[in-house]
């Protein structure tokens, strides 16, 4: 759907900026040149109101002409400064939350062709940490949030039983005798584990996620058909960031489920050059890198940079009102 809209923006700018420089610089002069010539066959006695007629632009082109500034402006902005985007899933639970409204910063990974996402200028690369937007390696016209887990040429290990990482990052290339990744795993400072303020309740056909507030006032059927949980939250540390992930203490994920590398061991992945490893911080509600492999860098959209609008609401349902106080950068 973003992909298709910046189409249809480039498209529509293309062809209101033909028009507006036509105007400008072609139509516009003719025509004052020729009001001039009918003023001087009258000798200036000619009705102001047929000379405006002479030099009036046809309607559809002064229509047009007038969408390019705008249209412009929101081009460049979109394209290369920052795009908005919708959080539609509990994926990034608690960072970011279903009806959070996000600014991502389009330049952070470099200036890129705004159709094909090719990079143009090189500005920078994910830093593990990042909040990053991509495109869905399986479904490129799909966009997707997760947070930067595993850099090229990391080891990253996912510890199905304790829920943890491990990752031995790729050793810096100071000398010839670098290969690999380094024997000492980075420090992910994880926190205790404790209750938090989060749970998911389980229906027949969905999983929504309600604060202790809203759950309590939930009046939910007594047949059954529904299943609470409330979320463990841990605190975790990757690269400078520290964030908050959830636990869902009754799922156990099994290793045969992940995405299985050749030459590496279930639930092991050393991530390619050029390639990144993505993981959301609601862990166990995640479709992650865990499950279908790496992101190319070519997929990165941008950096996430802000919540600039959050509506509290679930999803495929209407906003029920605004947490201003959900407004603003993060981490």
């Amino acid at each position: 759907m973003a992909g298709m809209f910046a189409i249809i923006l480039t498209l529509a700018t293309f062809l209101t900026g033909i028009l507006w420089f036509l105007e400008k610089f072609k139509w516009k002069p003719e025509r004052q040149r020729k009001v001039e010539e009918v003023r001087k066959q009258t000798d200036g006695k000619i009705d102001g109101k047929i000379l405006a007629e002479v030099g009036r632009p046809k309607k559809w082109v002064d229509s047009m002409a007038s969408f390019f500034p705008v249209l412009f402006v929101v081009f460049v902005i979109r394209s290369f400064i920052f795009e908005p985007f919708q959080i539609p899933s509990g994926s990034m639970m608690p960072t970011l939350l279903i009806g959070d409204f996000i600014a991502v910063q389009k330049y952070a990974y470099g200036i890129k062709d705004p159709i094909t996402n090719t990079t143009i200028i090189p500005t920078g690369t994910p830093q593990r940490g990042d909040i990053a937007v991509f495109k869905d390696p399986r479904h490129p016209t799909i966009d997707f949030v997760k947070r930067v887990v595993g850099l090229p040429g990391d080891k990253v290990v996912y510890q199905a039983d304790t829920k943890e990482l491990l990752i031995y990052p790729a050793c810096e290339v100071t000398s010839d005798n670098c290969e690999g990744q380094q024997t000492i795993p980075l420090n992910l400072n994880y926190g205790p584990i404790t209750a938090s303020d989060w749970v998911e309740v389980f229906g027949k056909n969905s999983a929504n996620f309600y604060t202790n507030e809203e759950y309590n006032n939930l009046n939910l059927p007594t047949d059954g058909s529904s299943l609470a949980f409330t979320l463990n939250k841990r605190n975790e540390t990757l690269g400078d960031v520290a964030h908050d992930i959830l636990l869902l203490p009754m799922q156990v994920n099994s290793v045969k489920d992940f995405y299985k590398q050749v030459g590496q061991k279930p639930g092991e992945w050393v991530v390619p050059k050029g390639y990144y490893f993505m993981m959301g911080d609601n862990r166990d509600n995640s479709d992650d890198s865990r499950f279908w492999g790496f992101v190319p860098e070519k997929n990165f959209v941008g950096k996430v940079s802000a919540i600039w609008v959050s509506f509290d609401k679930q999803p495929n349902e209407w906003p029920t009102g605004i947490r201003f106080s959900r407004i603003g950068g993060v981490n």
